[in-house]
Parts: C-alpha cells; sequence; structure tokens
C-alpha cells in the first residue's frame, strides 16, 4: 500500500488486535514504528512468564500475522494458547486469541483456544463462532483505518493508562 510516497507492506497482527481494544492511539503508535518501552517491569515480567510456564507444550508458533505462544493437541482437536500475566487483559487477550482462531480458519485449520493466567491459576476457554468472527473482521478494518491515518488517534485516559509502557507518547 502507499503511504506517502513510501511503500508499506502492512497486516492486521494479534498485538494490534491486543491494543485495539486497550487503546487506539496504541494501535497506530505500534503500527508506526514507536514501541513500548521494553524495559517497562511489567512487559519484563510478562516476558519471564511467557518463557517460564507450561514448559512441556510446543511455544511461540509463528503464523502469518503474529505467534501464539502454545499449542497442542487434545484428542482430535488443535488447542492453541496466550499466555498473560494477569486477568486484567482478559477482554483484548480474549479478542487476539480470537484473531489467531480466524487466521487458522483462514488457513483450513480449525482449533480451540485457551487464555492461560498462570499466576492466577486462571484458564479461559474459546471458541470461534460466527458472532466473534464477525466481530474480528470488523476489528480488523477498523485498525486498517486507525494505521493508515496520518495522525494518531488523540490520547484518550482510561483505566489501563497508569501502568502503560506508552504513557510517554500520551501524557509527557
Amino acid at each position: 500500500m502507499e503511504k506517502e510516497g513510501m511503500y508499506m507492506d502492512f497486516y492486521v497482527t494479534g498485538t494490534l488486535i491486543w491494543y485495539y481494544y486497550i487503546c487506539k492511539r496504541q494501535v497506530w503508535l505500534l503500527a508506526h514504528g514507536m514501541e513500548a518501552d521494553q524495559e517497562d517491569e511489567n512487559i519484563r515480567i510478562g516476558r519471564l512468564i511467557g518463557e517460564t510456564s507450561y514448559e512441556r507444550e510446543k511455544k511461540e508458533i509463528d503464523i502469518a500475522t503474529g505467534k501464539f505462544d502454545v499449542m497442542r493437541r487434545e484428542g482430535e482437536n488443535l488447542v492453541v494458547g496466550e499466555i498473560k500475566k494477569s486477568s486484567r487483559f482478559v477482554e483484548s487477550a480474549g479478542k487476539q486469541l480470537l484473531f489467531y482462531l480466524y487466521q487458522l480458519k483462514t488457513m483450513g485449520i480449525e482449533a480451540k483456544g485457551e487464555l492461560l493466567i498462570p499466576e492466577e491459576r486462571k484458564k479461559f476457554l474459546f471458541t470461534l463462532d460466527e458472532e466473534s468472527e464477525k466481530e474480528i473482521k470488523k476489528a480488523i478494518k477498523e485498525i486498517e483505518k486507525i494505521v493508515f491515518s496520518p495522525l494518531p488517534p488523540p490520547a484518550v485516559k482510561n483505566k489501563y493508562c497508569g501502568r502503560c509502557a506508552y504513557a510517554e507518547f500520551c501524557w509527557a
């Protein structure tokens, strides 16, 4: 796609879906190469939990639009999972997982999803139904609009701003 005289390959990813349900401004910032502070304590802790949990399962499986954290077979069923630090972001993490299930479906692969929160010993189950597929398709279109806008959406204070690794891009 052309954008202000430069060629830009762009694909909606699971990470962009996750941010979309938290903060539209973060979607634009990430898509434009402005990454969150990788030394942020919450990011470091989340990375460590992902690396040390569920060690017997396959880790970080790449697909064209991102990577999910774990994968296993349960009989005839493929189960893919996302590992998160806490259930604070269960809605956005669930949408990210549904996005991965949708992506797999477009490749002819049926799967179920699990959102795993090892520190809280919680597991949430997800299946891609017609309604959630429509919602994911709509989110993809809206993310594309945000990304190809010349400016980021305005900063909007929400309940996630307090611990946000992107705070310096909004409130500095």
